[in-house]
């Protein structure tokens, strides 16, 4: 299913031309990633890159440990009623990096913009239980909401802004000014960031660079020096020959999932849906495609692990292209008169080729599927605008099962939230609404069980797996692991050493 012999080649040819000109060594830690940041402002970061930078730029009043539980961050808290949380600011909380202190005010301005419908922020949704935000002192303010929820802590994971800076028209998207242990530095242009740790002025740059073939001659080349995921098998397979190359692999919990248009005369149609879920060979898949490095997804969201992702009772949709020519044959479609249906993907060669496999599988049962190919920026404004049949994306770090009312409520069509194949089902709604009244962990369980249960019979997604986590390093860096959600916050303890001389890496 690839010409691997054929990739080698062009690999050690391309790489044997690159040498030539070596590069001179630079002082920075250079990550290279697929997809730039869209936004350095964390009230409107919704892709990956994104959230995992915001996270060195800013800190939170709270975090979540291995376990998936809320800890206190900058602040730790009491329950003081049902529907009142009192937040104390730890003494030692470092200043913002234009040199204010923080305050329990930074933090109400925070979140007060957050709630202004002017902004728009695509978060707003997750917090309109928030009936009004007190300041006690300079160091403690209360929340106030107006139904109760034993989740409340652990949303509460926005990075925190200087009230000085909000209250003017400061442009912190491109120019973000938190206290986290990484500061910015400059963005020369959209592909490239250069930040700076604060605790040994070690310079960190980002580096988008699409083409995977591309960031692996750069890091041969020692130009970057890290790469995490968004590397094909074919890629890892031949990285992990090269003498001086470090790979490691460690289980993720990024969701992967094919997304439908609830809106669009065919894939809104239920039968449509459960006939691709049973055409798809998601371990085929798994095992050629992704080289056995996804654990496959049946439950949404959540590994079985977490406490909300048991899966144990749920229906589930088996390979079974029998039962998906009947459902389609229901509707009026064979395999001589198939159904046309549009896939649309990012231009990233690896999603290109998963999709091909996808298409020819779908082909199998009798449905025609066209593939586009877009740019990151215009693929994901499409999957936001509602323009698309069926498409392919992936929840990185999801943590709070609060995921589900930014995911599917009816009021969470963007730009209110992330509800982009348009479901609008009461009973689901109803179901969300019960789950944050909850007063207790196990109520709370019991209702996400009945509404995945829900979400298996209704099939806004089919779920595919949970991609593992992949590290690709040269020996210049040490100290850097792979977290379960792939955050970069292991950047803040990673050093670089003497590294191996340029044609070395050519060695047997």
């Amino acid at each position: 299913m690839h010409s691997y012999p054929k990739l080698i080649c062009i690999l050690t040819i391309l790489f044997l031309l690159a040498s030539c000109h070596p590069t001179p060594q630079s002082n920075a830690i250079r990550m290279a990633v697929a997809i730039a940041p869209s936004t350095l402002d964390p009230r409107f970061a919704t892709d990956a890159t994104s959230m995992r930078i915001n996270r060195l730029l800013y800190r939170s009043l709270v975090d979540f440990d291995a376990e998936f539980n809320p800890i206190p961050n900058l602040a730790h808290w009491t329950l003081l009623s049902p529907t009142h949380y009192r937040f104390h600011l730890h003494e030692n909380s470092p200043p913002f990096h234009n040199g204010e202190p923080l305050t329990a005010e930074d933090v109400k301005a925070t979140y007060t913009s957050l709630l202004d419908p002017q902004i728009a922020s695509p978060h707003r949704s997750n917090f309109t239980n928030i009936q009004q935000i007190n300041l006690i002192n300079s160091h403690t303010l209360d929340f106030i909401l107006t139904k109760p929820d034993t989740l409340f802590p652990g949303r509460l994971t926005l990075g925190i802004l200087p009230k000085s800076l909000l209250h003017t028209s400061h442009p912190f998207q491109k120019q973000p000014v938190g206290n986290g242990n990484f500061r910015y530095l400059h963005w020369p242009h959209s592909a490239h960031l250069i930040l700076e740790r604060l605790q040994d002025r070690q310079p960190i740059e980002f580096l988008e660079i699409k083409d995977p073939v591309v960031r692996v001659l750069k890091l041969l080349r020692q130009e970057v020096d890290i790469l995490q995921n968004d590397l094909s098998p074919e890629l890892i397979h031949w990285l992990n020959q090269r003498p001086h190359i470090q790979v490691t692999f460690g289980k993720g919990s990024h969701f992967t999932y094919l997304g439908f248009n609830l809106n669009d005369p065919n894939t809104g149609q239920l039968a449509i849906r459960q006939a691709i879920a049973h055409a798809l060979n998601r371990s085929e898949l798994i095992e050629y495609i992704l080289g056995k490095a996804a654990t496959l997804a049946n439950s949404f969201m959540f590994l079985p692990n977490h406490w909300a992702g048991d899966n144990t009772n749920f229906l589930h949709y088996d390979y079974d292209p029998i039962k998906a020519q009947k459902l389609l044959a229901s509707q009026g479609f064979t395999p001589e008169n198939p159904l046309p249906l549009v896939y649309k993907t990012s231009n990233n060669p690896f999603r290109i080729r998963l999709a091909s496999v996808i298409q020819q599988q779908l082909a199998k049962v009798g449905i025609r599927l066209e593939l586009r190919s877009y740019d990151w920026g215009t693929f994901y404004g499409d999957i936001k605008d509602g323009r698309f049949q069926l498409f392919s994306l992936s929840w990185v770090g999801i943590k709070m099962p609060d995921i589900f009312r930014y995911a599917f409520h009816s009021t969470s069509i963007p730009p209110s939230g992330a509800n982009r194949g348009r479901l609008k089902l009461p009973l689901l709604d109803t179901l969300i609404e019960r789950t944050e009244q909850a007063l207790t962990l196990q109520e709370q369980t019991h209702y996400y069980q009945n509404l995945q249960q829900l979400l298996w019979q209704e099939l806004p997604y089919v779920p595919l797996w949970f991609e593992d986590q992949v590290l690709v390093t040269n020996q210049r860096i040490k100290g850097y692991t792979l977290a379960l959600d792939g955050n970069y916050d292991a950047l803040t303890h990673t050093r670089l050493t003497a590294s191996p001389t340029l044609t070395s890496l050519l060695d047997p």
